[in-house]
């Protein structure tokens, strides 16, 4: 075992991530003594037995800087029946941009450990990695013109029903 520059990595589910009390206090010293190398967001419904998310914590001894990667892996995974699984390209894209450690869209951010102080040492990763998406605009004429064609559609139909009960005597 390295002690001087040793790595390791914890999975914690999400909410170790942010929670006060004791456990804000244990991330602020792991931040402030720069111990804490990443943090990587899984999907739900990954770990047999449990359907909630988790997140890889990364530790590192004798960082040459004070940042941390926040990874958002959390949509990148193959549905399966009873749990969710990372494929092969979804663990190559994590490994990938953990090592080069630098920002991608919408998927990983470098933060620094300032930033993470200005959040209170919350390491909620939707806090560094914006995934929002602006919602489709909405065509409100043409929803109208499609539900006049589908009631048109529905009269032609009730009239035909009407006529097919009136030659049976319904």
């Amino acid at each position: 075992m390295d002690t001087v520059k040793g790595r390791v990595g914890v999975v914690v589910p999400n909410g170790v991530l942010f929670r006060k009390s004791s456990e804000g206090a244990i991330r602020q010293k792991l931040i402030e003594e720069n111990l804490l190398d990443a943090v990587i967001g899984l999907p739900a419904n990954l770990f047999y037995g449990t359907p909630i998310a988790a997140a890889i914590l990364i530790f590192k001894r004798n960082k040459p800087d004070d940042t941390v990667i926040f990874i958002d892996a959390s949509l990148e995974f193959a549905e399966g029946t009873n749990q969710n699984r990372l494929r092969a390209e979804d663990i190559e894209k994590i490994v990938a941009t953990y090592w080069a450690r630098l920002p991608v869209h919408k998927y990983a951010v470098v933060a620094t450990q300032k930033e993470m102080a200005e959040n209170d040492y919350n390491l909620n990763i939707s806090r560094y990695v914006d995934i929002f998406e602006e919602e489709k605009e909405i065509d409100l004429k043409a929803v109208q013109h499609e539900i006049a064609q589908i009631e048109q559609n529905l009269t032609a139909v009730q009239s035909k029903l009407d006529n097919y009960l009136a030659e049976l005597k319904i």
